[in-house]
């Protein structure tokens, strides 16, 4: 049996408990919690995928995430998916969720923010680069290059709050 995770509707409420991978081949909403990670001086992570990741390897993004598991809330993925791919046991702060048509299938981005002091253990099967930018030399990029789509739109919403 692989992974299983809640089957969601447009309003993000719990349809049936279903494996990730029938989810993302029938293209079945589901959840992500993820988290766009800032360090002391205010800069923002941006990671490189691995290669071989199964899921935009290669590309760059600006959120740690993944699938949140049957019955579990967004932040307690979130918190989860920070320490199984950084290594970063820190707490995290719920901003906003989303829905994102672009990808393998539909999925409600969680979206949280976590502030990293510690130094970083990326899991090399997950993360391939790593490196911290500020607000200006991200805007700069993030239009350019290989970006996961679903990390391109949650940092526009998520620079977009401090301009409000």
């Amino acid at each position: 049996m692989g992974e299983l995770i809640e089957r969601v509707d447009e309003q993000d409420r719990v349809l049936e408990v279903v494996e990730r991978a029938e989810a993302e081949r029938r293209r079945w909403m589901h959840r992500i919690a993820t988290t766009i990670c800032r360090d002391p001086m205010g800069r923002i992570l941006v990671l490189r995928r691995a290669e071989g990741h199964v899921r935009f390897p290669g590309r760059y993004d600006v959120m740690v995430g993944g699938a949140v598991g049957v019955g579990e809330p967004y932040e307690d993925a979130a918190a989860r998916e920070l320490v199984e791919e950084l290594g970063a046991g820190v707490p995290v702060r719920f901003l906003f969720k989303f829905l994102c048509q672009d990808g393998f299938s539909p999925v409600w981005f969680g979206v949280h923010e976590a502030l990293i002091a510690e130094p970083l253990a990326p899991d090399p099967s997950e993360i391939a680069w790593h490196a911290w930018l500020t607000e200006l030399e991200l805007r700069k990029v993030v239009n350019r290059g290989p970006f996961v789509p679903g990390g391109r739109e949650a940092l526009r919403r998520y620079l977009g709050r401090s301009a409000q």
